[in-house]
């Protein structure tokens, strides 16, 4: 029983606040629970994050598509320089999305992000992500953001993402509120070397 040396009314409220803390305390720890969920077992379309490219590259390709879109009260332009690419299993892509802050003032963003179809989560591995911080956009100021990735050859043994040939890795920005404005967003393009892939853009 809890709280035995309580009676009455009192015992009775210490049991409720007991509760609500309980509850609260599950809730905080579900989120970071959750997403480690996700990251191992791709549920929900999340993704794993890899060193360094795959050391094994297969002849089989597959199309990734990049979709973009933006929180309700996000003030920026956002959206893929190449709508996709089609590459080998295992080979390393490059892609950069464009952002854009046509206001006055500073604004930092997080990108959430999800891969679907959700099976192909699981070996879908970025290396470099401008998802992975937050990011901060000067008034007036645009910016190339890359991603490099790959495409696990492992996909191409499991039972339900072996017969995925087009993954869609998506972004949505949702602007931060305190932030310190001192860093800057975008990797520069020019510090990475773009790998062999073929591209498509559908515009």
């Amino acid at each position: 029983m809890l709280f035995p040396k309580l009676q009455g009314p009192n015992r009775t409220v210490a049991q409720l606040v007991s509760v609500v803390v309980l509850m609260g305390g599950l809730a905080w720890a579900s989120v970071p629970f959750y997403d480690w969920f996700c990251r191992v077992t791709g549920f929900g379309g999340a993704t794993n994050v890899a060193e360094a490219g795959s050391d094994m590259i297969l002849d089989q390709t597959i199309t990734v598509r990049f979709d973009s879109s933006l929180d309700r009260d996000m003030p920026w332009t956002f959206k893929p320089v190449e709508r996709e690419m089609t590459l080998r299993i295992g080979e390393t892509g490059l892609a950069f999305y464009e952002a854009h802050n046509p206001t006055d003032r500073p604004v930092a963003g997080q990108a959430a992000y999800n891969v679907t179809p959700y099976e192909a989560g699981g070996f879908f591995d970025k290396i470099e992500c401008f998802c992975f911080t937050e990011q901060v956009l000067q008034p007036g100021e645009t910016v190339l953001m890359p991603v490099s990735f790959f495409v696990d050859p492992a996909i191409v043994n499991d039972r339900d993402a072996k017969f995925v040939h087009t993954i869609t890795l998506g972004y949505t920005f949702y602007e931060i509120e305190d932030f310190e404005p001192i860093e800057q967003a975008a990797i520069d393009p020019q510090s990475l070397t773009t790998p062999s892939v073929t591209a498509i853009d559908n515009d």
